[in-house]
């Protein structure tokens, strides 16, 4: 089991982001058996907090050192933007244009007497129920922040730990790090230069539903406005030679789609059709 780094700072928030670094686990799909694996950040800044993919930190600084403008999404990740010691939540939503919706998730917690120790810090236990799903966390009042990963928060200390009671979800804290000077993580306020578009949760639905039924069709459209036969149009590295292979590409991607169809709050799983 590796070594919880937890550095506890002087908690003056003027100016500054304490970073706390999460091993996420996670299954797309719920039949299988491995998880998959990311670390993710949660960065507390004096106004707001922010939880993201790890990734995307070091493609930001990759562009720093090397001078360049790379930008990095994983739709199958999270990404959340929220103003401190509050329950209003925007998640980024990359569906061909990048989307910002806002929701206010408050969650009822119960304080069970269970306890455990992890490194020198004290956890005790908690549940919820949130997004249809049955949450077990481990918070420390130790670390006197009242915040977690993902949406979760609102217990009296910060949450090491959090899994879904069937496993399909499980955050653990691994360390933490503190910068002197606020960490603004401006990738997150636009995707190749676009800002994301404030939606309602209708409207993402509708986006999805409409991803499903033509997942490539941008890239169809492009195909058949060609005229120049020196272009090429590939799809996941397979160079695009006619429509009936667009066609049958988009086919395997519904297949992918009706897969990997798990989200963390399952309440709002999009009910596919069958083709």
């Amino acid at each position: 089991m590796k070594k919880l780094i937890l550095l506890l700072f002087p908690l003056l928030f003027s100016a500054q982001t304490h970073r706390f670094i999460y091993q996420f686990h996670y299954k797309l799909d719920s039949t299988a058996i491995e998880l998959a694996a990311e670390n993710m950040i949660l960065d507390i800044n004096p106004d707001d907090v922010k939880f993201y993919p790890y990734s995307y930190a070091e493609t930001d600084s990759l562009n720093i050192i090397r001078g360049q403008r790379r930008s990095r999404w994983d739709d199958h990740l999270p990404a959340i933007i929220r103003k401190k010691d509050s329950f209003e939540n925007t998640s980024l939503i990359l569906l061909n244009d990048l989307f910002s919706l806002k929701s206010t998730d408050k969650m009822n917690w119960k304080l069970l007497n269970d306890t455990k120790v992890e490194g020198q810090y004290k956890l005790q236990k908690a549940t919820t129920t949130f997004g249809g799903r049955n949450w077990i966390a481990w918070f420390s009042t130790d670390v006197n922040l009242s915040e977690g990963p993902y949406k979760f928060r609102g217990l009296p200390g910060l949450i090491f730990e959090i899994e879904d009671d069937k496993k399909n979800f499980i955050f653990k804290l691994s360390k933490s790090m503190k910068f002197p000077k606020t960490y603004e993580a401006k990738f997150l306020d636009s995707f190749i230069g676009k800002k994301p578009i404030p939606v309602s949760e209708k409207i993402i639905a509708k986006k999805q539903l409409e991803l499903y039924n033509n997942p490539l069709q941008d890239i169809a459209e492009s195909f058949k406005s060609n005229t120049n036969s020196e272009n090429t149009f590939y799809v996941m590295g397979v160079q695009i030679k006619s429509l009936d292979q667009i066609k049958g590409m988009s086919d395997e991607r519904r297949k992918t789609m009706l897969k990997e169809n798990n989200p963390i709050e399952i309440d709002k799983v999009v009910k596919y059709p069958v083709k």
